[in-house]
């Protein structure tokens, strides 16, 4: 029997202190005028310790981040006596997974304050000028669509030449998941689940190497950020377009900027708040009343309530960038936003357990092959069409990480940005069950199936 695995921290007041604890201490020691502070900050950028020092937590067992209620039971979590009588009275408790600290805090920043974050970053959007940054981000993001179809059946080939266990069986059908997952979203994958008829055992070993590789390169993309300048002029990209974007929202602060009193605060919070019930509202209205009346829309994530949510915020934050609200940007929106988007970061570091790799190390090999070619062929085409990191990365995210994260990278390289990951990201949605259910019958064939 395995020694039980008793958490440090259960509470979830105690460990969201600990995540703000953290950020704070990251943005105090990057504006600090120690000599070996600079030193270290000019080579690991701010956003990825935001990202990997919350990932520790997870990583030494100091906060769980889930766990079936069976280990509970059994005496292999001590998960504390609140989550212990929740496994007791759960009526599958051997089925039953216990939403942990971690995941609690990640499901509250991405239903609440990702939404809110959305409308304060769009809410200041320019749309003739995002148009101006041409159709270089689509060509990329498309990109990153085709790296990921042709990159599973590509990295299934290799193993099974190098390793052929690895990928025997319905490897194949699980490796469909992540295809959904890394090209839309959830829905997405949800639906690959359902369409090849994944197994629970491979869907749970997929969903490892789905977060892990995933967050790993999340990581490249912020550490590439840090760097975008330095990589464009290397490169010859033109950033004329992103840079004018940025001096015109620069020009816009400086126009309309003053110090927020409690008015401008509250206005910013009910307005971002306001915005996220009404997108809860929606959802919790049309995505039950389109899978009970048109199921088949599934497939085109419609049946998703998170799907909807970001679309009910984002399209809120658009109209209200033709109103008078637009002014709010000048007593601070967009930090408001950022504000909420750093915690997101954090939460999103408690996925990350690194510790998880030695389990079934050859998933990770066929995942990291996978990426790996995702990867190349974005920096190929970028190379080639001399695009900036920023079209990169974003088109890259918005694959991959969808509308929860690439706003993140976007935001890392300006705040003004943020609007087009999250643009990117819902066309993510859109083309993800097409694409994944693509790539799912190439694998098919090169599975031998």
């Amino acid at each position: 029997m395995n020694e039980p695995i008793t958490y440090l921290i259960t509470n979830n007041a105690v460990v969201f202190g600990l995540l703000t604890l953290m950020l704070g201490g990251v943005f105090y020691t990057y504006n600090s005028k120690n000599i070996y502070c600079r030193r270290f900050c000019k080579v690991v950028p701010a956003v990825l310790m935001c990202y990997f020092l919350p990932s520790l937590l997870n990583t030494f067992h100091v906060v769980p981040y889930n766990f079936p209620c069976a280990d509970v039971l059994s005496g292999l979590v001590d998960g504390g006596q609140a989550v212990l009588a929740q496994c007791q009275a759960a009526a599958n408790p051997e089925d039953t997974k216990i939403a942990s600290s971690g995941r609690q805090l990640y499901y509250v920043a991405t239903r609440f304050l990702l939404p809110a974050c959305l409308v304060l970053l769009t809410l200041s959007i320019d749309f003739k000028k995002i148009k101006a940054l041409g159709p270089k981000a689509l060509i990329l993001f498309l990109t990153g669509t085709l790296g990921i179809v042709i990159g599973g059946p590509v990295a299934l080939l290799i193993v099974s030449w190098i390793n052929p266990e690895v990928v025997a069986g319905d490897v194949w059908r699980g490796m469909t998941t992540v295809a959904g997952s890394w090209i839309g979203g959830g829905a997405n994958q949800a639906a690959m689940k359902e369409v090849y008829d994944v197994s629970g055992e491979i869907f749970s070993s997929m969903i490892a190497v789905d977060v892990i590789i995933a967050n790993i390169w999340m990581a490249v993309l912020l550490f590439m950020a840090g760097r975008a300048k330095d990589i464009d002029e290397k490169s010859g990209a033109d950033v004329s377009a992103i840079e004018d974007l940025k001096q015109r929202v620069e020009h816009f602060h400086k126009k309309h900027a003053r110090i927020p009193d409690l008015n401008d605060l509250m206005t910013m919070v009910a307005i971002a708040f306001g915005a996220t019930a009404l997108g809860h509202l929606t959802a919790d209205f049309l995505a039950p009343y389109i899978e009970t009346n048109f199921p088949e829309l599934g497939r085109y994530s419609l049946t998703s309530k998170f799907f909807w949510l970001v679309v009910t915020t984002t399209t809120i934050g658009i109209l209200l960038s033709f109103t008078r609200a637009k002014k709010l940007e000048g007593a601070g929106a967009s930090k408001l936003g950022s504000v909420f988007i750093y915690l997101l970061i954090a939460c999103i570091g408690l996925h990350m357990d690194v510790t998880s790799i030695v389990e079934r190390p050859w998933l990770f090999v066929v995942g990291g092959i996978w990426m790996c070619i995702h990867a190349g062929l974005m920096l190929i085409v970028a190379k080639m069409i001399k695009a900036p990191v920023f079209y990169m990365a974003v088109g890259s995210q918005a694959n991959v990480g969808g509308a929860a994260s690439a706003p993140v990278v976007a935001s890392a390289f300006h705040p003004s940005l943020a609007p087009v990951g999250v643009l990117l990201a819902v066309l993510g949605y859109a083309l993800g069950t097409y694409a994944a259910w693509l790539c799912g019958q190439i694998l098919m064939v090169a599975a031998g199936a």
